[in-house]
């Protein structure tokens, strides 16, 4: 089937089929990677590829510290004021369900300013932030670079006015080329487009690691793991070594540049169809689409139901709508294939003659 889930989402058939071959015995050790010790030295190689080719794929320069951790993207809203305490406050934008939670979160261990919403607009565009609406005494600006559930996306970078930028970019994270020294942190739950559930990505600047609250937990410190490379305690070793077949793989394609290609294809034949429709309907402003999730709605929520269930009929499954908007949303990550997206089309064109 083409698995239009929001995460966790479809994984490369390559990677998978390379981690099926290798289940009972991974490069010749007569051990699964499930079974290794994190202080193996067949492991120890697995991680260290896998955070040397998402420095080469992602461009991240030498002064930031690729983490592995757990606990979702959800744990990192916590774990930036923790570990970014100066000033004790921190500027908001809310563009959408997750980054309301980070700011709901944020707000119970610093003091959090939300600075700019679109909420009014049940988060249809990314709201314009100017450097004075910025408080310079910020310890950080937080924002959502991609939404998943309101499908939106951040077209530039708000100027933060050398306040530090962090980034959730659980939804878009190796989707596009971005400039890696504009952000200060960047966290990202793995299950869209890097790999299986049960991994967090964590890039911080090296300067901002010696920030911490003395009160930090350790296992939220971004230093502890820092200074371990990784291996503080057991990380979750074997969607660690999926993430670095994930990572083979959009290497041999050609890497960001070339996904990119891919995702703005994929996601130019779905709008391009919508909004040729007088069926269909999206109600994102045009100028802040996402290229990874795209919600849509019939004329009918009765048509909506019809529309989820016969799609799954015809191998195109989860296309159901978050609760908060309703309608369908197809998530059309790294890993979907442009023949999917190709076959949602064609569905679509076949649903919208039998039931106009």
């Amino acid at each position: 089937v083409y698995n239009f889930s929001a995460g966790p989402s479809m994984l490369p058939e390559e990677a998978l089929n390379q981690a099926a071959q290798e289940m009972l015995d991974y490069n010749g050790t007569g051990m699964s990677v499930m079974e290794m010790s994190h202080r193996a030295k067949c492991y120890d190689e697995i991680i260290k590829e896998a955070q040397e080719l998402l420095r080469e794929l992602m461009e991240v320069p030498a002064n930031y510290k690729i983490l592995f951790v757990q606990g979702g993207a959800s744990t990192q809203f916590a774990a930036a004021p923790l570990n970014l305490h100066v000033n004790g406050k921190a500027d908001y934008i809310l563009t959408g369900n997750f980054a309301k939670q980070a700011y709901k979160e944020g707000a119970r261990l610093t003091q959090a300013r939300v600075i700019a919403s679109s909420e009014e607009d049940n988060y249809t565009y990314i709201p314009s932030v100017t450097p004075d609406m910025i408080d310079k005494d910020a310890d950080y600006v937080h924002i959502t670079t991609n939404n998943t559930i309101f499908g939106t996306k951040y077209v530039s970078l708000p100027d933060t006015a050398g306040v530090p930028l962090v980034a959730d970019m659980s939804s878009n994270i190796l989707s596009e080329r971005m400039d890696i020294s504009k952000f200060a942190v960047i966290y990202a739950g793995a299950q869209k487009n890097i790999g299986p559930a049960g991994l967090t990505v964590v890039i911080v600047r090296d300067d901002l690691l010696e920030r911490f609250k003395e009160d930090c937990p350790t296992m939220l410190k971004w230093k502890t793991q820092a200074d371990k490379d990784s291996l503080y305690n057991t990380p979750p070793t074997y969607s660690i070594y999926m993430a670095m077949l994930v990572f083979r793989w959009l290497k041999k394609l050609g890497g960001i540049a070339e996904i990119e290609k891919q995702n703005r294809y994929k996601a130019g034949l779905l709008y391009d169809y919508l909004d040729s429709s007088d069926f269909y309907r999206t109600a994102v402003k045009k100028e802040f689409r996402s290229i990874m999730n795209v919600p849509f709605v019939t004329p009918s929520k009765e048509l909506d139901e019809a529309f989820v269930k016969e799609a799954a009929q015809n191998g195109l499954v989860t296309l159901k709508g978050h609760r908060l908007v309703g309608g369908m949303r197809a998530s059309i990550y790294n890993a979907m294939p442009v023949e999917g997206v190709k076959k949602l089309v064609e569905f679509m064109k076949k649903f919208e003659a039998a039931n106009k």
